[in-house]
């Protein structure tokens, strides 16, 4: 019976493992598109410009596996709330935007995939 146990222990993590932390399947994003302040908040944290909460914290470590693989460990509902805070971003703080895409994608070399995956 252990045997059994560890047989579905391991599976359950190495499926669990081909995604991102599952507690930001729940992340209110609401506070984020509700307020500037805090939008930019996070932008200056994945800029490297200010303090980060967290959750920042956490998403900013991901940032380059995120971009490199286009979301390819985010969930479902990562990959939307993804999509709606970058819109954000990219349609009041398109200078923040311009400087998020240099820091992680100086040479253009995701905008392709990124762009299909935001449409």
């Amino acid at each position: 019976m252990n045997a059994d146990w560890f047989l579905i222990f391991t599976l359950i993590t190495v499926v669990s493992s081909d995604f991102y932390n599952s507690k930001y399947n729940c992340f209110n994003v609401q506070p984020l598109l509700e307020n500037d302040r805090i939008l930019l908040s996070y932008t200056k944290c994945f800029l490297d410009q200010g303090p980060c909460t967290p959750d920042a914290k956490d998403f900013n470590k991901v940032i380059p596996e995120a971009l490199e693989t286009t979301c390819g460990k985010c969930s479902p509902k990562q990959k939307l709330v993804i999509k709606t805070v970058i819109k954000a971003v990219i349609s009041r703080h398109p200078d923040a935007w311009d400087q998020l895409t240099e820091k992680y994608d100086k040479d253009k070399k995701y905008k392709d995939s990124f762009d299909k995956f935001l449409a």
